[in-house]
């Protein structure tokens, strides 16, 4: 067989004596895939992330909560236990979600309209659920 790089095929490879070698990982990176598209991957999992919408409390639930808030309100000073669903907004996309949180309660700050509990968790009395204390 004889072709057009006969001359060359059996040669010894080429090492410079003045540049040193590329690392293995480097010489590697030449070769990995391009990303035109970057960011894509995230936005696809952002848009798949599902959120909860408010729920609007109806006048006679809005009244049940404030009777619960008054009840509470009479036995601040002895620090009940409370757990309180409330509704966080999502900072990136409509809707939020549901979460319930459990702790000692500090006090209802109805200037500010945010129920305080002893760990400084402040929350929303507008964006409250439900509330369950201790009796």
């Amino acid at each position: 067989m004889s072709g057009p790089y006969d001359d060359i095929i059996n040669l010894p490879h080429h090492v410079s004596r003045t540049r040193p070698q590329m690392p293995r990982a480097d010489r590697a990176a030449q070769f990995a895939p391009f990303s035109a598209l970057v960011g894509y991957g995230a936005a696809l999992v952002e848009t798949a992330r599902l959120t909860d919408r408010r729920i609007e409390l109806e006048e006679d639930d809005r009244a049940a909560m404030d009777r619960k808030q008054q009840k509470l309100m009479e036995r601040i000073g002895e620090r009940p236990e409370v757990a309180v669903t409330w509704f966080v907004p999502d900072a990136r996309k409509e809707g939020g979600q549901y979460i319930t949180t459990v702790g000692r309660l500090k006090r209802i700050d109805e200037v500010r309209r945010v129920m305080v509990l002893v760990d400084r968790t402040e929350i929303p009395l507008d964006d409250v659920l439900d509330i369950e204390a201790e009796e």
